[in-house]
């Protein structure tokens, strides 16, 4: 099947419920034995985001913004993929892929898609709109859930490239972080046809001997993230590249238990002072959790892991390469090591604020970006 079907959100009150009931049976444990979050999510906030997620948050709200920027279903390879897809009103617009990461989703995008696609609208200028489709990864969101293995993020890579193509766009760029990152690079070490460049806000490099014998401060500053994150933050990517059913039980059972797996990222991961909120709206990361949770995809998602972990690995790519290197990014990558493998870096900028969720965090940075580095390749 190549058609492609819209599709309205429209989650039955009674799915609604049984997420309030969940959430008020909730089985809490003892709270923690520090005062901070190095123990993981704590108790006191998180029945604060459960107590507002069942008493104020409105669901309505975000499945009409989501309704209301368009959306649809199309089978590729055997697997009903959902995607946003917003054209622009300018006829020479740039036709853009992005994709989200875990424990993200097209959530993460709300506040920059009508941005790209329509630039005139925001004070910007008409020669840097783009026609924007925004995928859920397979096994995320409301796209299909995997029935058997392999679909890595090569096989991801490959089917960004049939949407496009089924949507009418032969030239096109991809854009990407986390997960997102590692299927646009694919896209890029695949050259997958009608690509003709890609942006990256988390690239992944890896340092030679001289760089480990004599780093410099950006590369000391990289290992010892790398340290933190093996030591102290990698925990969840284990247990969901080893055993990623196991955890899904719970993910998909527990609307608590699947916030206090993501809510802890979102304090990890963005660039606060101390709290989540610093970064992201109770309704930004609600609406995020419930992209998880109405379709039931804590295991699916954490599936990805599984297929594909080793695939966060340095590759070279011959096609242009943007990077936008902002300074909360989990695992930073000096530009020396990136140079290896992007033969035509044609873009770099270092940021002064923003973590990993970058088009989340920054929205207005995040755009500006976009449009500086594809003018490259328009």
């Amino acid at each position: 099947m190549t058609d492609i079907r819209p599709f309205t959100l429209d989650i039955a009150q009674p799915h609604l419920d049984d997420l309030n009931r969940r959430i008020a049976q909730t089985r809490w444990p003892e709270a923690e034995t520090v005062d901070d979050w190095s123990q993981g999510t704590p108790l006191a906030a998180l029945k604060d985001l459960a107590g507002y997620w069942r008493k104020d948050y409105d669901w309505r709200r975000c499945e009409a913004g989501l309704n209301a920027l368009g959306q649809w279903i199309t089978e590729i390879d055997g697997l009903d993929i959902h995607f946003l897809h917003v054209r622009s009103p300018h006829p020479a617009a740039m036709p853009l892929v992005i994709t989200h990461g875990w424990p993200g989703s097209v959530i993460e995008f709300m506040g920059v898609i009508e941005q790209l696609a329509d630039p005139v609208k925001f004070g910007g200028r008409a020669e840097d709109a783009f026609h924007v489709v925004a995928p859920s990864l397979p096994g995320f969101g409301f796209s299909g859930k995997p029935a058997h293995k392999g679909w890595g993020v090569e096989r991801i890579a490959r089917a960004w490239g049939q949407l496009m193509t089924r949507l009418g766009y032969s030239r096109w760029v991809a854009q990407g972080g986390d997960w997102g990152s590692a299927v646009t690079t694919a896209i890029g070490v695949q050259h997958v046809p009608g690509c003709v460049g890609i942006h990256l806000n988390m690239p992944i490099g890896r340092p030679g001997p001289e760089n480990l014998a004599n780093p410099e401060p950006d590369e000391l500053k990289a290992l010892a993230a790398l340290k933190h994150y093996q030591d102290w933050d990698s925990g969840y990517s284990k247990q969901q590249q080893t055993r990623p059913q196991t955890v899904g039980y719970g993910l998909v059972d527990s609307p608590v238990g699947l916030a206090g797996w993501i809510f802890e990222k979102m304090w990890a991961w963005t660039d606060n002072a101390g709290s989540p909120y610093d970064a992201l709206s109770r309704d930004q990361i609600l609406d995020n959790i419930m992209l998880y949770w109405l379709p039931g995809t804590g295991a699916s998602s954490a599936r990805l892991y599984w297929e594909s972990f080793a695939s966060f690995a340095p590759h070279e790519i011959a096609l242009p390469v943007a990077v936008s290197a902002f300074p909360k990014e989990i695992l930073p990558t000096p530009r020396k090591w990136a140079e290896r493998n992007f033969k035509r870096l044609v873009h770099w900028r270092t940021l002064e604020k923003g973590g990993h969720f970058a088009a989340w965090e920054q929205p207005e940075v995040f755009v500006n970006e976009l449009r500086t580095a594809f003018a490259l390749m328009r």
